[in-house]
């Protein structure tokens, strides 16, 4: 194994003990880390396995967007994260970051998904939801309202789609309680971490082919909104990790970052102009902004 692949299989396929009585808010996973380029990768790629943005990518390597990579250059990648959410088993999935994380037996496996589109038709619903079947090789039985932009788009429309290489659900899927959403792979790897489905959660290939077999039927799960995330650190220090409103929710990011500071009793032990930094920024990583 590599150095790129052993490094993806212990960040990506991530499982992290829970310490008892630890807070939601004191989860902070990932961190600086490097990755080496291999074939077949572009920016956007890299970012899809890592779980970060392209451009977080491109400026703490200072590239060239207009260069292609070189196989084997070795890239700085900063993947600090604080988890949003626990549960003792289940899953969660936050939009705005474009994460999954599964719980299980007290361990953790935290992935990059796809998520739908920023138009109000295709957005991935919140709330809670139950796996309710899983299906190897399935065929994709084509939504109504797919079928109808097919139709609109002078595309041929289909009712559904086979098994194989031209099926968008990949060779895995989740089937949901929530109406036409699945959790499933992709054809299209570029677009996981990013926001371009129809309301499925989309995951990478290589994702699935792990991830499948750990969830069972019944598996309970929850979608949440949450582009401001706050963590305090066993250390005492305070993180904070601000995204995109990618759906605008929110009225005011700096607004949110307040209210998560005031309620946790934090405002006097931060530094203000760091915080107005990454709320502009919106990098999603989480950053120390301790006095």
């Amino acid at each position: 194994m590599n150095y790129s692949s052993a490094f993806l299989f212990c960040l990506l396929f991530l499982l992290i003990i829970l310490t008892p009585g630890i807070s939601l808010a004191d989860m902070i996973i990932g961190g600086e880390t490097s990755y080496v380029v291999q074939q077949g990768d572009c920016l956007i790629s890299i970012g899809a396995k890592l779980g970060v943005g392209w451009q977080n990518i491109v400026k703490q390597n200072q590239l060239d967007v207009a260069a292609r990579l070189k196989i084997g250059t070795q890239l700085m990648v900063n993947t600090r994260r604080i988890v949003p959410k626990t549960v003792a088993d289940g899953i969660i999935i936050n939009i705005p970051e474009g994460m999954l994380y599964f719980f299980k037996a007290g361990e953790l496996t935290a992935l990059p998904v796809g998520l739908g589109k920023s138009d109000l038709k295709w957005r991935t619903p919140l709330g809670r939801f139950t796996i309710t079947a899983k299906a190897k090789d399935p065929t994709w039985h084509v939504p109504v309202s797919i079928q109808e932009e097919m139709e609109t788009n002078g595309l041929p429309v289909e009712t559904s789609v086979e098994p194989g290489p031209d099926n968008p659900l990949g060779r895995y899927a989740f089937k949901t309680s929530l109406a036409d959403i699945m959790i499933h792979a992709t054809i299209w790897p570029t677009t996981v971490h990013q926001w371009r489905s129809h309301g499925c959660i989309r995951m990478l290939p290589e994702h699935m082919e792990k991830f499948f077999p750990l969830v069972v039927v019944g598996t309970k799960g929850e979608i949440i909104y949450e582009p401001v995330k706050l963590a305090q650190s066993n250390e005492c220090r305070v993180f904070l990790e601000v995204h995109r409103d990618i759906y605008r929710r929110i009225d005011s990011l700096s607004g949110e970052v307040k209210k998560h500071l005031e309620k946790r009793g934090l405002s006097d032990q931060v530094d203000w102009n760091k915080i107005n930094s990454i709320v502009d920024e919106k990098t999603g990583i989480a950053e120390d902004v301790t006095l």
